[in-house]
């Protein structure tokens, strides 16, 4: 598939943030949360710019993203095949800024939450991931039975991937830019699990990984089946270590620096 920039232009300066956004058939959600994401950066004193990965929608997702791209320099987007994973690979290796943030376009965490993941007030790690049940997170409008099958498939990775981490599905992950591009080469879960796997891969590297405490919004539109994703990221973790066990993390690929995809 060929890969092509719709955005008009570049920001030439080097950001400090890139938000990177995959969006799958997000008409609806999507311009509540860029309008939230450009009011927010008008108040940054460092520059930030957003990645729309557009991958594969079928509906206006694309032309509304290029609408916002024409308008504002920093905002840029590109496309990806389908899988949230695929998209948000092809983001990070898009991606200009030092820390590289992956963020869900229905923007369930406040967007200015990001800076609890910046220096100065978050600094000393590889990996940041937005938790739910860190002390100090909240949640709001979650129904039980979401909540329930979110600790079930917690602990299922908690047993099997990466013990230690009370949340590591809530969808708002920061990385290093150094973190990020000796993680995303060793990628091969393209679908939702994709981010239990990236962080499988860091704590195999030995990278820092922090739980970052958040305020997180329940969306009633959530494209999430609590019993048949939960399922299928069941098989995703033992896929994992799978691939764990057969060396597939042990390889070298050549690491990308490059605004490319792998």
């Amino acid at each position: 598939m060929t890969e092509e920039h719709t955005s008009t232009s570049t920001p030439s300066p080097k950001p400090l943030l890139s938000i990177i956004i995959p969006a799958y058939n997000e008409e609806q959600r999507l311009p509540a949360s860029l309008d939230q994401i450009v009011a927010w950066m008008e108040t940054t004193p460092y520059l930030v710019e957003v990645i729309i990965v557009e991958n594969g929608s079928r509906d206006r997702t694309t032309e509304i993203a290029e609408a916002y791209a024409r308008e504002h320099p920093n905002i840029r987007v590109v496309h990806s095949e389908k899988g949230k994973g695929a998209a948000v690979r092809k983001g990070i290796y898009e991606g200009r800024g030092d820390y590289l943030f992956m963020c869900d376009s229905d923007l369930s965490m406040p967007i200015a939450e990001v800076e609890k993941f910046l220096p100065p007030q978050l600094n000393g790690y590889d990996i940041a991931i937005g938790s739910r049940e860190a002390p100090g997170a909240q949640r709001f409008n979650e129904p039980a039975y979401r909540h329930f099958m979110g600790r079930i498939f917690n602990f299922i990775v908690r047993a099997l991937a990466v013990p230690g981490f009370s949340d590591t599905q809530a969808g708002f992950k920061m990385f290093k830019r150094d973190a990020a591009l000796d993680v995303f080469p060793y990628q091969t879960i393209m679908g939702w699990t994709f981010d239990v796997e990236a962080l499988y891969i860091a704590r195999k590297q030995g990278k820092t990984i922090v739980e970052v405490p958040i305020n997180w919004y329940f969306d009633e539109d959530s494209r999430v089946d609590p019993l048949k994703d939960t399922w299928n990221m069941f098989w995703d973790v033992i896929t994992i270590r799978l691939n764990d066990r057969r060396g597939l993390y042990d390889s070298r690929p050549e690491r990308s620096d490059s605004r490319s995809e792998a």
